[in-house]
Order: structure tokens, then sequence, then C-alpha cells
């Protein structure tokens, strides 16, 4: 990366060194699991684009995954704009929201409850000790607030 950042070239093994014309754009991202070196900072401007609001969460899941119904939906972007604000080892992303939606929407699933949860929550978090601490009494006291809201809601 540095090299691609500094002499606007990369060398592949079996295709020796391509170099830029121009200066490339190099748009880094990263979920804050692994530290970025120093080195690959100096050379980088920061912007940090959090999480997308519910309402916009969920038009992602209108256009990404439109077999899922509109009841799920709202319940899946609740769960999960919820399960973020709690302290996980890793927050589930938009491509996890997606991919929970889609795994539901193939299992047929109309709304959220406990043991679909349970059975299907490896889908959003990718870490043990967070599906372990989500699968039990946390998850279900999670669910119950999500259902009271968006019932309070309408």
């Amino acid at each position: 990366m540095l090299e691609v950042l500094s002499d606007f070239q990369v060398t592949i093994p079996e295709l020796g060194t391509i170099r830029a014309d121009e200066p490339p754009i190099v748009i880094i991202t990263t979920n804050r699991t692994r530290e970025i070196h120093d080195a690959l900072k100096r050379r980088c401007l920061y912007h940090w684009v959090d999480y997308p609001k519910a309402a916009q969460e969920l038009e992602i899941i209108r256009r990404k995954v439109p077999g899922c119904n509109a009841t799920l939906s709202r319940e899946v972007i609740a769960y999960v704009q919820r399960l973020r604000t709690i302290d996980l080892f890793k927050n589930p992303g938009v491509a996890e929201t997606i991919d929970w939606a889609t795994a539901l929407t193939e299992l047929d699933r109309l709304a959220l409850d406990p043991e679909t949860i349970a059975d299907t929550l490896g889908t959003l978090l990718k870490y043990q000790d967070d599906i372990a601490r989500i699968e039990g009494a946390e998850g279900r006291k999670l669910l119950a607030e999500v259902k009271a809201e968006l019932l309070a809601a309408g």
C-alpha cells in the first residue's frame, strides 16, 4: 500500500511493476479491528463514515433485498440499530444487515422471533463471544424493546 501511495505504482510478482500515469485516488476503509500503520495514515486524509440512520438503512434493505417484507425489514433495522449501541467486539455493518435480511427472507420469515434470531445470529455477528452474549436473555430483551418501539411508532 505504501508503494501505491508514495510511488504511484504497484508490483505484482507475476506481472512486474505497474505505474500510474496520473496520481491515483486511493480510498482505504477500516472496521477498526486492526490498526492502520502510522506511515499509511500520514499519507491519507481522514474521513469518518458513521453507520447509516435507521431510515437510510431501511432504504438500503428495500433496494438490496426487495423480497424482504416491510415488517421484517423494520424489525431487522431496529434490531441492528440497537445492537450497535451495545459494547460488542464488532458491531454489525450494513453488509451484515443485508446478509441477515437476505437469509431471513430466504427462510420465509415474516417477523423476528427469539428462535430465528438464535438460529441466524452468525449471519449478523462474527465473533462467538458476541453471539453468546446476544443469543440469550439480552437478545430476547433487545427483541422485546424493538417490538414495543415499533408498535408504539405505529
